[in-house]
């Protein structure tokens, strides 16, 4: 027993906070602990996005809305891109659903220590949490997207469209996660980097749009010719929205292997992120 220590057992105190000392320290039970934190980031997260707004949480019905209208109008009417039979509304909005769901948990995440730098400087707790709510706020967000995704998805089935859902439906958990691990760990690999590099911050929101048309959002997978779909394949985003959509619409392609794939880098991604985040954070305060 070292001289803290001894100290410790003397003084009777009940939490004793070391610094951490090695990339691989990493200590989930005490994200558990503080638990009720991350329950308050969550609603501070939801209520502080619109403050101040006319309209309020109907921002988040606006946006998919505007933009499922502007991709029917350029991409299906104008550049006249299949939908694989799909009515083109249903098509754009289940895609925008699930992709916007990623590019949140992506663009909020990247910026976690630049935009909490205050509060990191001041009390201590788990820096984790912050990222963390965020992931879980994106969740409260993507849930009013889903409802009304499924009210059009009501409605074009009531009037006789080719639309139906599938066994996949069950699979729609794994792929939230999947998009929440993969948007929180490369979200936190470049929160991590920024606090060095800063011109990353510009480079996120560009980089996330071009992401976006290298995945079947706008297109069905199976309408890229044989000789480019490896390419977009190797993204992990792509099996998932191809399984969301097949999970809803019947329409897309299911394939395990691609989907494992997917499951597979999205882990390294996260777990590279959580290594490197947790190493970035010891030495922060001093770079700012």
């Amino acid at each position: 027993m070292n001289q803290l220590d001894a100290e410790v057992d003397a003084a009777g105190w009940d939490l004793v906070i070391r610094p951490k000392t090695s990339w691989l320290e990493l200590d989930i039970a005490e994200l558990w602990r503080y638990r009720d934190l991350i329950h308050i980031f969550v609603w501070r997260d939801f209520v502080a996005t619109y403050k101040q707004t006319i309209l309020g949480p109907l921002w988040f019905l606006i946006q998919p809305l505007l933009t499922t209208l502007m991709f029917t109008l350029v991409f299906g009417k104008i550049a006249g891109i299949t939908t694989g039979g799909v009515p083109a509304v249903l098509f754009y909005l289940c895609g925008i659903s699930a992709w916007g769901y990623f590019a949140e948990c992506l663009n909020r995440t990247s910026g976690t220590f630049i935009a909490n730098a205050g509060i990191f400087g001041k009390v201590y707790f788990p820096r984790l949490c912050v990222p963390i709510s965020l992931v879980i706020s994106g969740l409260i967000k993507f849930g009013i997207q889903l409802a009304l995704f499924l009210v059009f998805w009501l409605i074009y089935w009531m009037r006789g469209a080719a639309v139906g859902m599938t066994w996949a439906i069950v699979l729609v958990p794994v792929l939230l996660l999947l998009m929440a691990v993969l948007g929180l760990g490369a979200g936190i690999i470049v929160s991590a980097l920024t606090t060095k590099y800063r011109d990353l911050q510009h480079l996120v929101g560009f980089g996330v749009q071009l992401l976006m048309f290298a995945t079947p959002i706008i297109y069905p997978l199976s309408s890229v010719p044989a000789k480019y779909r490896w390419l977009i394949e190797l993204n992990p985003m792509s099996p998932v929205i191809e399984v969301f959509r097949y999970a809803f619409l019947g329409s897309g392609s299911f394939d395990g292997w691609l989907l494992l794939q997917s499951a597979g880098l999205s882990g390294l991604v996260f777990l590279t992120g959580v290594l490197l985040f947790n190493h970035v954070e010891r030495t922060f305060m001093d770079t700012v």
